[in-house]
């Protein structure tokens, strides 16, 4: 009786499959009836799908828990998915309903970008001001248990599902973390995640600061307007793009980023092969803030839509990038939803830089490596200066003013200093370029070599 009702709708299918494929063939390569066969057996393995029947009759079977066939048969589709890649996956209804609340920028859970490695659940990076982030959980991070729970050979998806939950809820990690000779046991409570994507201020006068922590659906907006409000607090002579541990997000959000600050060229381009997964973003005429020197910072953390603003910029040589080398994921996912609440998210192509560079599994490389290290200061013995001698001449009246900095974080952060430090350099260098420009004699054409 279990045989005759798990083999006839199964055959049904299987039939329905293999009448259309031999018509199919015919039509489009007008292929011979023996070619048509064979495109057929290489198209649909037979053997291994009687195989999977007689699998499926096991585990319904004789599993020692009575498991319904439609989760069973869900289980096989998420199994389809889980050895291509770690970013392709399967989506219930659930987990779409997640995918979508995240790229709307609020959910309730940790607050961590997650993928797979070895078999454990790897920390891209934690989300800013997020529950994660405040207990302590950093980038690279691998996630071994989840409430006592091991998670090895866990789908990325089933891992975030474990994850997430109801605000005020606790759930207690068991990580693993270079440098650390024993696993770490974290306990964090669960919140709702506002995603603010975007913060901006200044540093120093002139010279502004934008976070972006995740690119989500307005976040090319809020970038824009993040600009426009610093440009209102006074001229820019720099501006400096913050990009570490910002884990991706939406590829137009990205697009939007990169091409507010550039005034044409290619932004990114992706390959696969689909047609539609074969595009090219152009830059639109209109650089926000007029050439403004920028300074993008990234770390390991970065990845996907963070490497391509930081890969276009770096192309169309906009900015210059600080920090360590990128994450290094180079492939796009197309979500296609199924169209009874439940979709898959599908790796359908590789992106590349306007220069044609692909950065799977490399990251964008810093054009100056700044690893995160402690600053601090030395207590220096006082000098004796000019100003302290008896009878000195006093300064003439002068409108300069000493050069301060008294924002602790920029102090704190030694990349993030670096960075600021470079953008004064070019501010410097400029300077220096037109003053040089403006002095130099007219030469007459006939003396020009």
């Amino acid at each position: 009786m279990y045989k005759q009702y798990l083999t006839a709708p199964i055959a049904l299918l299987l039939f329905a499959t293999i009448a259309f494929l031999p018509l199919q063939v015919t039509l489009a390569e007008d292929a011979s009836a023996v070619d048509s066969a064979a495109n057929q057996q290489e198209r649909l393995p037979l053997r291994e799908l009687r195989l999977f029947t007689q699998v499926f009759e096991q585990i319904r079977r004789g599993y020692v828990e009575e498991v319904a066939d439609t989760e069973l048969l869900e289980n096989a589709i998420a199994g389809l998915l889980l050895e291509l890649d770690p970013h392709s996956v399967y989506l219930n209804a659930n987990d779409y309903d997640d995918l979508q609340e995240a790229a709307t920028g609020e959910y309730g859970g940790l607050g961590l970008e997650v993928g797979s490695e070895r078999g454990m659940i790897k920390v891209i990076s934690p989300i800013d001001g997020s529950p994660a982030a405040k207990a302590g959980i950093q980038a690279g991070d691998l996630i071994v248990e989840v409430d006592n729970t091991p998670v090895r050979g866990m789908a990325v998806q089933k891992a975030i599902d474990k994850l997430r939950g109801e605000k005020g809820t606790n759930i207690r990690l068991t990580v693993l973390r270079e440098g650390e000779d024993a696993p770490i046991e974290i306990e964090i409570t669960r919140d709702i995640i506002q995603l603010s994507s975007v913060r901006s201020r200044l540093l120093e006068p002139g010279y502004g600061y934008v976070r972006v922590s995740q690119f989500q659906v307005t976040s090319g907006k809020d970038f824009k307007d993040a600009l426009k409000s610093l440009q209102q607090e006074g001229p820019l002579k720099g501006v400096i793009i913050d990009l570490r541990n910002n884990p991706g997000g939406l590829v137009p959000a990205s697009v939007e980023i990169a091409d507010a600050v550039l005034d044409s060229g290619t932004v990114v381009y992706t390959e696969g092969r689909l047609p539609s997964a074969n595009t090219r973003f152009e830059a639109t005429e209109g650089d926000l803030i007029a050439g403004t020197p920028i300074v993008v910072l990234i770390n390991g953390g970065s990845a996907s839509a963070s490497e391509i603003v930081a890969g276009a910029l770096q192309d169309h040589q906009r900015a210059a990038i600080i920090g360590t080398q990128s994450f290094g994921k180079g492939s796009v996912q197309t979500v296609i939803p199924l169209g009874d609440g439940r979709a898959v998210k599908l790796t359908t192509a590789r992106y590349f830089t306007p220069s044609g560079r692909s950065i799977q599994a490399e990251g964008i490389v810093p054009d100056i490596v700044v690893e995160p290290a402690e600053i601090r200061r030395y207590t220096k013995r006082k000098q004796l200066r000019e100003a302290d001698l008896e009878g000195h001449l006093e300064q003439a009246d002068s409108k300069l003013e000493p050069a301060q900095n008294d924002d602790k974080s920029v102090t704190d952060d030694n990349q993030l200093y670096e960075a600021l430090n470079v953008l004064k350099g070019f501010q410097l260098l400029g300077k220096a370029v037109f003053s040089k420009a403006d002095t130099l004699p007219d030469i007459p054409d006939t003396e020009m070599k």
